[in-house]
């Protein structure tokens, strides 16, 4: 009996600890997935997990490196040695997308960029300019919106529904007279992207400047989203061709 009763303490013991480590894990994507300056409130609403277990996780996070809070427990986000982990995945990631990026700004044409979905922007990691004189280029380590440009809102499209409301309903700036600003508009333009796989930024960025976009998450659940922006005075010339070569372009990605 003693021995049956050691036995079951230690698988006790073991489902507790997975128990919390999975709640760790939850906390992390909620708090990439929401962006920082988050509270420790905000996190255990999203979970529906108790304040006093999230204090626990944060606190533990924090002190791994993997949180940070600022000095403030009302700024969440996350911290310097997951994002240098991110860093390690994307570098690999630009490494082995550039040839099949290479060979997509070959067929079109037009700059293609490769961005990833940090929290609630994309940074561009990756870019093949295009052979026109008169061609949209944007540096790698820019950062960009997510609700008015083709690749961003392609990314929107990937997450979860509680998320895209999370984040639909802040602020979001009118850039050109053409930008979505609304939640109902946007939800509406996510809709459509889901359904057809494709994204389009119509002059919603940058006036002169139109795009198509495709996202997908790779093995690591990193998202990253290509984009081919083109000066409207062309860009509905070939964009038939264009959408085709996206198209195939994200089923190579997929095995990369």
């Amino acid at each position: 009996m003693t021995a049956i009763l050691y036995h079951n303490t230690m698988q006790t013991t073991r489902d507790s600890r997975i128990l919390v480590l999975s709640k760790a894990v939850q906390v992390l994507k909620a708090c990439h997935q929401l962006g920082g300056g988050l509270s420790l409130g905000d996190i255990a609403r999203q979970l529906d997990l108790p304040r006093s277990t999230v204090q626990r996780i944060v606190q533990t996070l924090t002190a791994e490196g993997f949180l940070s809070t600022g000095g403030n427990a009302r700024s969440i986000s996350l911290g310097p040695d997951i994002l240098a982990m991110g860093a390690l995945a994307t570098a690999g990631m630009v490494e082995r997308s550039y040839p099949v990026l290479k060979r997509l700004a070959e067929r079109t044409g037009e700059t293609v960029d490769l961005a990833w979905l940090n929290r609630d922007h994309l940074v561009f990691v990756s870019q093949v300019p295009g052979v026109h004189r008169l061609q949209a280029v944007s540096a790698v380590g820019d950062t960009f919106p997510l609700h008015c440009t083709a690749n961003g809102k392609a990314a929107l499209a990937l997450l979860p529904d509680d998320t895209v409301n999370a984040f639909l309903h802040r602020k979001l700036p009118a850039l050109t007279r053409n930008t979505l600003t609304t939640a109902s508009a946007l939800k509406k333009e996510i809709a459509k992207i889901r359904a057809a796989g494709i994204a389009y930024d119509s002059e919603e960025h940058t006036v002169g400047i139109s795009a198509i976009g495709m996202a997908m998450q790779d093995k690591a659940r990193q998202i990253y989203a290509v984009s081919v922006p083109v000066p409207t005075v062309r860009f509905t010339q070939r964009l038939a061709a264009n959408e085709a070569a996206m198209r195939e372009t994200m089923q190579m990605l997929a095995g990369v």
